[in-house]
Formats: C-alpha cells, sequence, structure tokens
C-alpha cells in the first residue's frame, strides 16, 4: 500500500522542547522552523511513529512520499502513524540538525545555534539503490544534486 503524505501534520509538544512551527517550504511541501532560538548540541525532537519490523516497513515503503526511520536494522518507525512532526522536517546538504539514535529513539540534535524562523533541516543520507537518486532542492552552496549520501 503506498503511504500518502501526513495530512494534517503538527508538533507534538511532548516530543520537542524548544517551540516550533509547520508552515510551507521553499524546499519542499512544508517544513519545521524554529519559533525560537535554539543553541547548539541540544535536543530539539524527537522521531516518533508507529514501530515496524523490517517486513512490515518493506511493504510501506514508497518512491512518492516516505516517512520511514530506521532505528537499526530490524525496526523502524514510520511518521505517518503518530508522528511528532519530525517527519515533516526537510532535507539539506548543508544541515543544521543531525539524527542520533540512542537507546531505541532517533532525536534531532542541532548542530549550531539555530535562529528563530529558520527552517530545520537534516541530511537524510540515503542509501545508493541500483542506480535510483533522489533529486536535491535543498539550495545550499554545499548541494550535492541528490540526496543519497557521497561516502557509501
Amino acid at each position: 500500500m503506498a503511504q500518502l503524505p501526513v495530512k494534517s501534520p503538527r508538533i507534538d509538544p511532548r516530543f520537542a522542547p524548544f517551540r516550533l512551527a509547520i508552515r510551507p517550504s521553499r524546499i519542499h511541501r512544508l517544513g519545521v522552523y524554529a519559533a525560537e532560538r535554539i543553541p547548539a548540541n541540544r535536543k530539539v525532537i524527537e522521531y516518533t511513529g508507529e514501530r515496524l519490523n523490517r517486513r512490515q516497513a518493506k511493504q510501506r515503503d514508497s518512491k512518492r512520499f516516505t516517512y520511514l526511520f530506521a532505528v537499526d536494522d530490524y525496526w523502524t518507525l514510520d511518521g505517518a502513524v503518530n508522528g511528532s512532526g519530525a517527519e515533516i522536517i526537510n532535507h539539506s546538504c548543508d544541515p543544521n540538525l543531525v539524527s542520533r539514535v540512542m537507546k531505541g529513539h532517533i532525536l534531532y540534535m542541532s548542530l549550531r545555534v539555530i535562529r528563530p524562523g529558520e527552517e530545520l533541516t537534516v541530511d537524510y543520507n540515503f542509501t545508493k539503490n541500483g542506480g535510483d537518486r533522489t533529486p536535491c532542492a535543498c539550495g545550499s552552496r554545499q548541494c550535492r544534486g541528490i540526496m543519497e549520501s557521497l561516502e557509501r
């Protein structure tokens, strides 16, 4: 079954210690924005969603809209179901967030000070699947042109 985009995205304040807002993005559809200053090296939001095993995640994977985030080699979270709002964060080749998996939780941490009104971004570091490439629209000076990591 193809996954549809999140119908009513929202930030769940239980998983975000800072005030965040969802609004239109120049990168892709909607984005998540800081509503206050966020210091460097802080938890910004936890990525939440329905917990899926490998087989379930493979069935849900789609090419158009994917809100799947692998926790480890077996478990994946589907942010389209009970997501915290982190699933709306867009990719950038020059991100202001980094993802960290800690004790089965996916945390987005700030890499530097993030100003109020700034869009939150993370490098998706997609893996290369054969010849498939996902075009990038981040617009940063460091843009690779694709969302896949060049190191893999």
